[in-house]
């Protein structure tokens, strides 16, 4: 089918229906445990639940795994900075920066590294912006908290979705 210079053919696998599900699902089940019964704003968790779903559970845990540990980085790194040096603007380039690092030559672990400095922004900038070192520790832990039930969710329902609706990889696709 031809809209404009758009062309629309069926897709030949399934995978991305199947992702859409996922995220479909992964968000209903974030938004109203945070939003509802916890009574947050889950959009640090939905995000890191579309980062860490895939319709192939295998891919799905790589990047739970990924996000997690880079996740668990930047919230250590940006809570030591922000218990040493207090909330102050001044220390957030530094913190990323050493973050970055941290994630390039000790963890290695390529995929989601940028999680890592985001990780230690999002605890940094809560104290500042609180002018609090104890409000920033708090809420930051709160938005990592979210960052990790995000993930799981993701993970979960990739699983859940692959026992319900198993789908052929690609390779067995091309039949005999």
């Amino acid at each position: 089918m031809q809209i404009g210079k758009w062309s629309f053919a069926p897709p030949k696998d399934i995978l991305g229906i199947r992702f859409a599900f996922n995220v479909a699902i992964a968000t209903a089940i974030v938004w109203y445990s945070l939003k509802y019964i916890a009574d947050t704003n889950p959009i640090w968790a939905i995000a890191s639940m579309v980062a860490s779903s895939d319709p192939q559970v295998t891919e799905a845990a790589r990047m739970f795994r990924s996000r997690l540990t880079n996740v668990v980085v930047g919230g250590v790194v940006g809570l030591l900075f922000l218990l040493v040096g207090g909330p102050a603007e001044w220390m957030l380039p530094f913190a990323l920066a050493v973050t970055v690092l941290l994630s390039s030559y000790v963890i290695h672990i390529q995929t989601m590294w940028r999680q890592a400095p985001i990780t230690a922004a999002i605890v940094i900038a809560s104290g500042v912006s609180s002018h609090s070192k104890l409000t920033g520790i708090e809420s930051g832990l709160h938005k990592v908290g979210e960052v990790v039930f995000g993930c799981v969710v993701g993970l979960v329902v990739s699983w859940a979705m692959s026992r319900i609706w198993p789908i052929r990889r690609p390779a067995d696709l091309s039949g005999p």
